[in-house]
């Protein structure tokens, strides 16, 4: 044992527990908390231009890598509250980070302090554990509470708030004994799974939903060898997307009203059972109940119990981590296909992959300016298979999502259900500190990207280079495409003439924000694209100035103002707005 300050004590149990980097911005309610940091010299700290940013960098840094728990700091009072949106995204998307608050000393809580807000109180409706610890000999045992909590069940965030008085108190300690907590997860039983599959065997044109749990259980290669097992197509999730490659002849495209393409949604309404894996039928995914589940039988497995019949009753739900449910199922999937009574799905399994080859959106535009599919289409030809995604909401992500190409889990980092705006930087930088090596994009709109674009500063000074690929229309482009429902276009346009534009060819005229001159004032690199033929040596420049000068670098495309994205009311009723490619047999290349 020995004596220490309880924040001494918290951050060796952070050490203990894995943590190597932080992300935040210091105050005087939370210095206690950074000396004891600086003391340790164990743990690396990107300084934030804004707390929010903070705890998107810690779910970027979640995100990229299994096992990885990000941790955001700030000091009390506004900090605490500018986390509540990082906690709530972590949260609705099943996501552990830790964020640490300072607070004012006991004897001031409750007395209008300066800087003094209940945060436990305004966070637990965003958090698995929301706590102000008033006991310093606490402290260790809440952290080692904690990291327990975050990684039991369904992860999600929680938020540690520590009076400065109990910061300094001294306390005994002894890290020597220290253990973290052992992780509880619920399994499925083995008769469980007999009855899936006995059900799956039942049916005719089976489906394999893959949800974010497959990601979060790190458990892509056995969701992907059970389908290959079975033969069964897959229709990953948003958040699922990754868990088989996108080029798998039984990868049969996304499912939903915005984020997927036509083939997944003709092939959901041609299928006759669902099995849903680490998902949570969302309503960009499933549309109306009705709709979504007509003439279906589905099983449900998911880690957390209440999910289970929230959205529908299943014909069967099974309370289980995906990881742990999966290995079940590839072993007696194994054990039917030997025994020769596993049903042959070649004949759909075919089918599906028709549907994909042969029902597609173009994307081959030559206009001036730019149509945003041409630009997706360009990506794809210029990133490699390992090319890790980050993005948020609104009209790029939704495009991206229908024209991008995804081989990897966690190579699309995306905020599924809370969807904030400025959420795409921060996390970037976060999916950066924990991937060195990664290639990261990032795709914004230009209304996001100027949410949070500040953070570009922290991405320059602590050396963490990545593109970040801004489709420019100037306008809130997807509320302004859901204002037609009302015949308007209202306070969602952002451009205007800039007073500062000099150029001879008119394109940027009346385009509002130079996000080129921003960016290079913020100590970052920028590039801006306005043909077509321009887009490859754009993307190669901008690989070359990461690699010169390890900072992020813009590249902004000029689109038109007005492109409407394929979406729509139901899963059988999407509006293409634009031409799509129903390519016949014949001109379908071979996969």
């Amino acid at each position: 044992m020995a004596k220490m300050r309880a924040v001494d004590a918290a951050v060796r149990v952070l050490e203990k527990e894995g943590v190597n980097c932080a992300f935040g911005v210091p105050g005087a309610a939370i210095n206690p908390f950074y000396s004891a940091m600086k003391a340790r010299g164990s743990i690396r700290h990107i300084l934030a231009r804004h707390v929010e940013a903070a705890s998107h960098m810690a779910e970027g840094y979640t995100r990229a890598v299994a096992g990885n728990i990000g941790v955001c700091i700030g000091t009390s009072g506004p900090a605490g509250t500018d986390m509540i949106t990082g906690l709530y995204s972590a949260q609705a998307d099943s996501i552990p980070i830790l964020c640490i608050t300072g607070q004012a000393p006991r004897s001031r809580l409750y007395k209008e302090d300066f800087q003094a807000v209940d945060i436990e109180s305004i966070s637990k409706p965003v958090t698995k554990w929301s706590v102000t610890v008033r006991e310093a000999a606490l402290v260790p045992m809440v952290f080692q509470q904690a990291f327990h909590l975050m990684r039991s069940g369904r992860p999600g965030p929680v938020l540690i708030d520590l009076p400065i008085d109990v910061q300094i108190a001294e306390i005994e300690f002894d890290e020597d004994t220290y253990e973290p907590l052992a992780v509880y997860k619920p399994k499925a039983t083995k008769k469980q799974i007999a009855k899936s599959l006995e059900m799956l065997n039942a049916s005719e044109r089976p489906l394999i939903v893959s949800g974010g749990g497959v990601i979060n259980a790190d458990a892509s290669d056995l969701l992907t060898e059970f389908a290959e097992i079975t033969g069964i197509p897959v229709i990953p999730t948003l958040m699922g997307w990754g868990t088989i490659p996108d080029d798998h002849k039984l990868m049969a495209g996304m499912c939903g009203l915005q984020t997927s393409h036509r083939y997944g949604n003709a092939s959901m309404l041609a299928s006759d059972f669902v099995f849903g894996i680490g998902n949570r039928w969302a309503n960009r995914h499933t549309g109306s109940v009705e709709v979504y589940t007509a003439g279906r039988k589905f099983v449900h497995i998911d880690i957390e119990p209440t999910q289970i019949g929230r959205v529908f009753g299943p014909d069967l739900g099974i309370v289980s981590d995906a990881g742990a449910a999966l290995e079940l199922l590839v072993e007696a999937a194994r054990e039917l296909k030997a025994a020769g009574t596993l049903k042959d799905r070649s004949a759909w399994a075919a089918e599906c992959l028709d549907r994909k080859q042969r029902m597609q959106r173009k994307s081959h535009f030559d206009n001036v300016p730019l149509k945003p599919q041409r630009v997706y289409e360009e990506m794809n030809a210029a990133f490699g298979r390992d090319t890790t995604y980050v993005t948020t909401i609104g009209l790029s992500q939704i495009a991206g999502a229908q024209f991008l190409r995804v081989y990897e889990p966690r190579n699309w980092i995306n905020c599924g259900q809370a969807g904030p705006l400025g959420w795409t930087l921060p996390a970037a930088l976060g999916v950066r500190a924990a991937r060195p090596d990664a290639n990261i994009v990032a795709l914004s709109g230009d209304y996001d990207f100027q949410f949070m674009i500040e953070e570009l500063a922290a991405g320059a000074q602590h050396k963490l280079p990545y593109m970040h690929v801004v489709v420019n229309n100037s306008y809130l482009g997807l509320i302004r495409q859901a204002q037609r429902g009302f015949q308007m276009d209202f306070e969602v346009s952002l451009a205007f003439e800039n007073v500062n534009f000099d150029e001879s060819d008119g394109t940027q005229a009346g385009y509002g924000v130079d996000h080129v001159a921003v960016a290079e004032g913020l100590g970052c690199k920028a590039i801006r694209v306005k043909s077509p033929n321009e887009f490859q040596d754009a993307f190669a420049r901008a690989k070359e100035m990461m690699e010169e000068f390890q900072v992020p670098v813009v590249v902004e495309f000029i689109l038109e103002r007005v492109t409407n994205i394929a979406m729509g009311t139901e899963i059988n009723n999407v509006n293409e707005f634009e031409e799509v490619l129903d390519l016949q047999p014949e001109s379908v290349p071979a996969e």
